[in-house]
């Protein structure tokens, strides 16, 4: 069985994934400039107030996140890399389809 993931991290840079149940795939996203990260939270339309994943004050926050993606989601990369915050999921199920938006507040003098 083969369906499709949408990773939007801005309505003008809307990428199409697709993966197999089972399978473990990535969502890509980016921060501006590759600027370090201070906030990141990925979401999905139809979750309400839950997410998907919440990274704040250096480290994954899982106090509102959505049951299903307890212990099946991380960074691609936590050291943030080049300001890469892509979504790792894992164990993909027909449950995961749908619009994902990555939000992105980048690291500034005035915060740290």
């Amino acid at each position: 069985m083969t369906f499709n993931l949408c990773s939007v991290s801005s309505l003008a840079d809307q990428t199409n994934i697709t993966a197999e149940a089972g399978q473990d795939t990535f969502l890509p996203c980016r921060s501006p400039d590759h600027k370090p990260v201070a906030f990141v939270e990925w979401s999905r339309s139809d979750l309400g107030s839950e997410y998907v994943l919440l990274y704040r004050n250096k480290k994954i926050n899982t106090e509102n996140q959505h049951v299903m993606f307890k212990d099946r989601v991380d960074l691609q990369d936590r050291r943030m890399k080049d300001g890469n915050v892509s979504l790792v999921l894992r164990n993909v199920t027909t449950d995961d389809r749908g619009a994902y938006e990555c939000r992105i507040v980048p690291t500034n003098s005035w915060m740290e």
